[in-house]
């Protein structure tokens, strides 16, 4: 009994650090944290017509005090889906309600953040969060330990209270490690560009920062990290959907001022042009550039430049369904992806109707371990299904195919994969009619072989949201646990680009 309740003290801390992350679908957990109210505050739930029976009476832990991780989306996700079970209106007020009833607890019970995701694109969450900054600004020790810090707003309609807030962070947050900024549709940035700019001059230990969306603020953000605290400290950099354009006049001297720098991720960003591949030239150090995600191919000779110099450090590489419009310079990129690039781990594409694909696929069979392939055209699923197996290697990490399945082209492709082991399956039928299911080939190539260890399996019709999935079958689960393959939801086995390299702060 005893070795029980030490397991307990050591296990619940750490189930309760971050208990609003939305694949949790942890709703009832805020019923344990209304508990910790105080009787006139639980009275305030009555003409709800909510009363204590719904709250417990007893708990064994001071459960706020173990929060670590919170996100403005997530806790508000949890407090819909709550509020959802238990009336029919007032809805918005109930939410309104127990979203300052939770912040209360939190800093009552004086609970300390590690990770801080402040995202917010609704106005309900611009409503609650006004409603609860007060109570942060008064208890600076719920966000003095903040670690990792997430700002991405959209459409904000006042700032007012959320530049009260950069400033209260910057006066008294300088431990971060990891920053991430998004903004757009904002109406009063110059405040923000101030504050912000602080925060990062202010960090004693800045290691990651990333830039997001069409920040209008961007060069005075990035030419903050020249003359911060962070040169010998900073060693990741995420370029995410920016234009290189605000920023291509001091790429340089701020590349030249980072010492320890090792990982450099552009996402899908624009002006990838001769005049941003000639400042990266004449950056001293090495430009280690690890993922390389592209909509379309515009400047082929500045892209062969920039390989040149740090296509060996390349480790994640996608372009998208865009790159079509470019078919003789996407060609012509392929060759030097392969040429350049002998180190990738993963790659993605919307767009697989060249057979360069699948000499690149081969070609680094010996690195790559997390692939996927997302069509678009219906016309390419067969072309993709009797090349591939041919070119996987011995052994995947991640393999991700969304497309239109033929069950004799699925065929060919399990019988020419036979020897592949994938760790992480996750097949998308995107249905043309309701045919044949390749359920049956899934069972009889992989389950019956136990050549993957999670697997993940979707139907689905175009421009339908609804799918009918395999982890909602309950035998055909069991089933395939009896083979040692275990079958999960889709989203929660698929990984964007995005979740790998914004993994990196965790």
């Amino acid at each position: 009994m005893a070795f029980n309740r030490f397991w307990c003290r050591l296990a619940i801390p750490i189930l309760w650090e971050d208990p609003f992350t939305i694949s949790n679908r942890n709703y009832r957990c805020i019923e344990i944290y209304l508990h910790f109210l105080n009787e006139d505050s639980k009275a305030k739930f009555n003409e709800y017509g909510i009363n204590n029976n719904l709250v417990p009476k007893n708990t064994l832990f001071n459960y706020p005090n173990f929060i670590k991780y919170l996100t403005i989306t997530g806790i508000h996700f949890s407090v819909e889906k709550w509020v959802d079970t238990l009336v029919d209106n007032n809805h918005k007020n109930l939410e309104k309600l127990v979203y300052k009833s939770l912040f209360e607890v939190f800093l009552k019970h004086e609970g300390s953040l590690h990770s801080f995701r402040f995202i917010m694109s609704r106005n309900i969450h611009f409503t609650c969060f006004d409603n609860t900054m007060e109570l942060v600004l008064q208890n600076p020790h719920f966000t003095y330990n903040i670690k990792n810090f997430t700002l991405r707003i959209f459409h904000a309609p006042n700032v007012t209270n959320i530049i009260s807030f950069l400033k209260f962070l910057c006066s008294n947050c300088n431990l971060i490690t990891s920053l991430h900024f998004s903004l757009s549709s904002i109406n009063d940035f110059s405040a923000i560009r101030k504050y912000l700019s602080q925060m990062i001059i202010s960090q004693h230990n800045l290691k990651i920062v990333s830039f997001g969306t069409s920040i209008d603020i961007l060069y005075h953000l990035f030419l903050s990290l020249k003359n911060s605290n962070c040169s010998n400290t900073l060693n990741t950099i995420i370029f995410d959907s920016i234009d290189f354009r605000n920023v291509i006049t001091v790429l340089q001297e701020v590349f030249d001022q980072l010492n320890v720098l090792e990982s450099i991720h552009i996402l899908y960003c624009d002006s990838l042009n001769s005049d941003f591949v000639q400042q990266i030239i004449k950056v001293i150090k090495p430009f280690k550039l690890r993922s390389l995600c592209i909509k379309d191919i515009l400047y082929i000779e500045s892209l062969q430049l920039l390989l040149q110099k740090c296509g060996d450090y390349l480790e994640n590489f996608e372009f998208g369904s865009e790159c079509e419009e470019y078919e003789g310079s996407r060609q012509q990129f392929l060759e030097l992806i392969m040429k350049y690039c002998t180190k990738i781990k993963r790659f993605t594409t919307e767009n697989p109707d060249d057979i360069n694909i699948y000499l690149l696929i081969e070609n680094i069979g010996q690195t790559i371990n997390c692939l996927t392939i997302d069509i678009y055209y219906d016309d390419l699923d067969s072309n993709v299904l009797q090349n591939l197996g041919q070119v996987l290697p011995s052994k995947l990490e991640y393999l991700h195919l969304s497309l239109s399945f033929n069950s004799s082209d699925f065929e060919i492709f399990l019988k020419n994969s036979q020897n592949t082991f994938i760790r992480k399956l996750i097949i998308n039928n995107v249905m043309q009619d309701e045919g044949e299911s390749i359920l049956f080939y899934i069972k009889e190539y992989i389950m019956r072989k136990e050549r993957v260890k999670y697997l993940a399996f979707s139907e689905c019709f175009p421009y339908d949201d609804t799918a009918r999935e395999l982890f909602s079958l309950e035998d055909e689960v069991n089933e395939f646990r009896l083979h040692n393959v275990i079958v999960q939801r889709y989203d929660d086995l698929c990984i964007s680009i995005h979740g790998i390299i914004y993994d990196l702060n965790v």
